[in-house]
């Protein structure tokens, strides 16, 4: 099957770097980064992160190609802040509101189990 395998689009190898960071000299305050075996999973929760800080100007991100699993992220701030930055709060916001909803999750699968079992005890 010409497919890849999973481990190879999940997986970085020894020689590999997760992010690539190259600054935009057309732009003023702006950079490009390829982040490598991520998609529109991780892709578009960041884009909307970034829009959310108003010392960003500009975030968006394409995938090259179907085939190739790489995003390409464009970040355009204010001077007050780098694109590094503004990323690096990007992620760091995001981990802590995934934390949230991961404990709201977890606190409701719990409620649902406590119910279930005290229903189960009636009979």
């Amino acid at each position: 099957m010409n497919a890849p395998k999973i481990e190879e689009r999940v997986f970085l190898l020894p020689d590999e770097q997760k992010v690539h960071y190259e600054e935009d000299n057309k732009i003023e305050s702006a950079a490009n980064f390829t982040v490598i075996k991520e998609d529109h999973t991780i892709g578009n929760p960041i884009r909307v992160q970034l829009l959310r800080n108003p010392d960003v100007l500009f975030a968006g991100y394409r995938m090259p190609h179907p085939l190739i699993d790489q995003m390409k992220l464009k970040i355009q701030t204010k001077s007050a802040t780098t694109p590094v930055t503004a990323l690096g709060d990007a992620i760091t916001a995001l981990t802590k509101e995934l934390g949230e909803i991961n404990k709201q999750f977890e606190h409701a699968v719990a409620e649902y189990k406590e119910k279930e079992n005290a229903g189960a005890m009636e009979y």
